[in-house]
C-alpha cells in the first residue's frame, strides 16, 4: 500500500529569488562583462597629479584610477605591458616636476571597470546595495566616525566601496555579490585608520589596546609602563617608542599638543626614575611640542581625499625620532617597515609646515 507523501515542512527555508537590477539578473549582468586580466602599476606621487592631463596622455587602451583616500593611483593596461608601463609613468611624471613613490608594477591583476556593465543595471545595483551596507556597517560606526564624521561623507565613501567592490568580484568563483561585499566591507573599515595614519601607526595602537584592555581584565587596574613591555613581549625602549606614536594619533586626531589634552592620561608615560634628561628646557620643549602636532594635524581647508587632509604621522615619526630619539632614518625606516624617501616625502611636508607654525608662534 502506498503511503502518502508527506506534506511539505512549514519550517522549510523559502527559496529567494534573484536579484534584478535593469530588468537583468545580478549574476547575468556581471556575467556579461566578466572580470578579465591586465597589468596594473601602483603609484603615489609627492604632490597631486594633474589627472585630465595624464589621462589625455595616456597611451591607447590604458586607464588610470585614482583612491583620494589613500593617495593612490592605479594604472591598467594590456598584459605584459606593467614594465613598459611603468617606466612611462615614471619619466611622465618626472616631465611635471612629480616624483613618484612606492612605484612597482603587477601582473596578471583581475578585474572589471564598472562603467561596463549596463547603466540600469549597475544604477539599481548600487541604490540597492547601499542602505543593505550602510546597516551592514552600523556595529562598526564608532571606528568610521572617527574617519568620516559627515553622513554625507560616510554615505559617499560606501558608495564608492561598491564600486570597488563590482570592479574586484569574480562571479567565476561561486560567491554571491552580496556576500562578497559584506567581506570586503569589514576590510575597507579597517583600512581606515591604517591608511589614514598608516599601516604600523595604527596596528600599533590597535595592539596596545587590546594588550591595556586585557591586562585590565585579568588584574582590574591598568598596567605600569614594565608590566605593559612584559605583558606585550618587548623592551620598555620599544613600547616608549610606540606608546608615543600613539599619543600622536590621539593628539593628531584632536588637534591638541603632545604635552597635554582631555586623553592625556590616557597615554602611557615613562616611570619617573627612567624618564631621559630633558633635551631643552621646558618653554622650549612646549613650543616645539605645538609647533610639530600643528605642523603633522589634518589642514581643515583641503579637500577631503587629499593628502593634506590626513595626519602626517608618518612625517612626526621621522621628525621625532631622529631629532629626539637618537635614531638615523635608515633605523626607523627598518623599524617602521617603509622606505627612506617614503618618510622624506612625509618629513618634507613636516619641514613646510613647521617653519609657517614657529614663525606664528614667535610673532
Amino acid at each position: 500500500m502506498n503511503q502518502p507523501a508527506p506534506a511539505p515542512s512549514s519550517d522549510a527555508t523559502p527559496v529567494r529569488a534573484p536579484l534584478v537590477f535593469g530588468g537583468v539578473p545580478e549574476a547575468e549582468g556581471f556575467a556579461r562583462t566578466p572580470i578579465t586580466p591586465r597589468d596594473r602599476v601602483h603609484f603615489r606621487v609627492d604632490r597631486e597629479l594633474p589627472l585630465g592631463r595624464f589621462r589625455a596622455d595616456l597611451p591607447d587602451g590604458v586607464t588610470v584610477s585614482h583612491d583620494e583616500g589613500e593617495g593612490l593611483y592605479r594604472v591598467d593596461g594590456p598584459c605584459g605591458q606593467g614594465p613598459l608601463l611603468a617606466d612611462w609613468i615614471r619619466a611622465w611624471c618626472a616631465e611635471q616636476g612629480c616624483t613618484t613613490v612606492g612605484l612597482r608594477a603587477e601582473a596578471d591583476v583581475r578585474r572589471r571597470a564598472p562603467r561596463d556593465l549596463p547603466p540600469a543595471f549597475l544604477d539599481e545595483l548600487c541604490r540597492h546595495y547601499l542602505p543593505v551596507s550602510l546597516k551592514r556597517l552600523q556595529r562598526n560606526m564608532s571606528t568610521i566616525r572617527l574617519h568620516l564624521p559627515d553622513p554625507d561623507d560616510l554615505g559617499q565613501q560606501v558608495a564608492e566601496w561598491i564600486l570597488k567592490a563590482v570592479g574586484q568580484y569574480d562571479e567565476t568563483k561561486g560567491v554571491p555579490f552580496g556576500a562578497f561585499l559584506a567581506t570586503q566591507l569589514s576590510k575597507w573599515v579597517h583600512d581606515l585608520g591604517r591608511n589614514a595614519h598608516g599601516r604600523t601607526a595604527a596596528d600599533t595602537e590597535n595592539r596596545q589596546q587590546k594588550a591595556v584592555a586585557a591586562f585590565q581584565a585579568e588584574h582590574q587596574r591598568r598596567p605600569t609602563e614594565r608590566e605593559l613591555a612584559a605583558f606585550m613581549g618587548q623592551s620598555v625602549a620599544t613600547l616608549r617608542r610606540n606608546s608615543q606614536t600613539v599619543a600622536t594619533l590621539n593628539s593628531l586626531r584632536n588637534l591638541q599638543s603632545l604635552d597635554g589634552g582631555p586623553d592625556a592620561t590616557e597615554v602611557l608615560l615613562p616611570d619617573s626614575d627612567e624618564a631621559p634628561d630633558q633635551i631643552m628646557d621646558e618653554a622650549e620643549q612646549t613650543l616645539l611640542s605645538h609647533a610639530l602636532t600643528a605642523a603633522c594635524a589634518p589642514d581643515p581647508t583641503a579637500a577631503r581625499g587629499q593628502r593634506a587632509a590626513q595626519p602626517n604621522v608618518l612625517g612626526w615619526a621621522t621628525w621625532y625620532l631622529t631629532t629626539w630619539g637618537g635614531q638615523t632614518k635608515t633605523q626607523v625606516s627598518t623599524e617602521l617597515g617603509t622606505s627612506v624617501r617614503n618618510m622624506n616625502v612625509h618629513a618634507d611636508r613636516v619641514e613646510r609646515a613647521l617653519k609657517d607654525r614657529l614663525t606664528e608662534l614667535s610673532e
